[in-house]
């Protein structure tokens, strides 16, 4: 028989390994930071568009200040540029954005342009760095009973500098958060789909003094662009490696994946005939402090252009 102390170090044996175990290492209010981005198009029945998925995107506060335990945030709605260029593309109707399916209202409509036609979006300035950003009005969605949450600048961004810092390296996990081939539809759907990887690829970004993207190991599909990508925290680390990293960073934003081509040609003409494309499991990741810097070129460019 089993004696009680032999049971007793087995359980505290399981507690101290269980976080090795653990898949839900990501904090739960970041399923709330997450929207699937779309498009309504008519059905032919009034009153009863249906939504059609774009992308993904994300809830981002830039911070203002701070009173007691309360800190204020401008909120921003954050996706890739060419998910914004490529809906205008499709249609004159706004951004359509889901939120988790408990809010009470978990559909908004967000206009790209104001009454006098003016972008109501900003992208980076810089058109290689794939980043747009909307101002969002918190209290337009607490009134309306939407359920988020958001990444905060001041505690959850990861700069390069932090990143260095804390030794960000190839091999630390990610989570992926986004809404792939189009999942959001139904009433129970809305929720986001979390994806685990690892960084394949990021010296070259912490080392470059030019726009670099990270690459990482994940797989990613349509409806993924604009997705976060978050550092996974790491609660025990092996003796004689880097210190465990114990807060779930937002890394950067998925802009897509990196496709493997391969080329069929002729025997006889030697001619190529038809390429093909598949996905590698590599994804380009744009580096969160990109999103700071569009933001803080929107400041600068309100304050110059009131």
């Amino acid at each position: 028989m089993v004696s009680a102390e032999i049971l007793r170090l087995a359980s505290l044996l399981f507690v101290s390994l269980y976080p090795w175990f653990h898949p839900t290492l990501i904090p739960p209010t970041f399923v709330d930071r997450v929207v699937a981005i779309g498009r309504h198009e008519p059905t032919g029945v009034p009153n009863q568009d249906r939504f059609v998925p774009e992308a993904s995107g994300f809830l981002y506060g830039d911070f203002l200040s701070k009173q007691g335990e309360l800190s204020a945030h401008q909120l921003y709605l954050v996706t890739n540029r060419h998910v914004i260029e490529g809906h205008i593309a499709a249609t004159a109707r706004p951004l359509a954005v889901k939120f988790n399916v408990k809010s009470a209202a978990p559909e908004y409509d967000a206009p790209l342009q104001d009454e006098h036609g003016k972008p109501l979006w900003h992208p980076h300035p810089n058109p290689a760095i794939d980043v747009a950003i909307m101002p969002i009005n918190a209290d337009f969605l607490k009134e309306q009973g939407a359920r988020f949450d958001y990444f905060r600048s001041e505690q959850d961004l990861l700069t390069r500098a932090k990143a260095k810092e804390i030794g960000l390296s190839e091999g630390d996990g990610v989570f992926v958060l986004g809404f792939p081939m189009g999942i959001v539809d139904g009433e129970t759907q809305e929720y986001v789909i979390v994806r685990q990887g690892v960084i394949a690829r990021v010296r070259n970004t912490l080392e470059s003094p030019v726009f670099t993207p990270f690459l990482i190991d994940s797989f990613v599909f349509p409806g993924n662009s604009g997705s976060p990508v978050v550092l996974r925290p790491e609660i025990v680390s092996i003796q004689g490696a880097k210190a465990p990293i114990p807060q779930a960073y937002l890394l950067g934003i998925v802009r897509d994946f990196v496709p493997y081509i391969d080329a069929a040609v002729s025997t006889q003409t030697k001619h190529l005939r038809v390429t093909f494309e598949e996905n590698s499991g590599l994804v380009e990741v744009i580096p969160a402090e990109y999103i700071q810097e569009t933001i803080d070129d929107l400041k600068k460019t309100t304050a110059s252009h009131p």
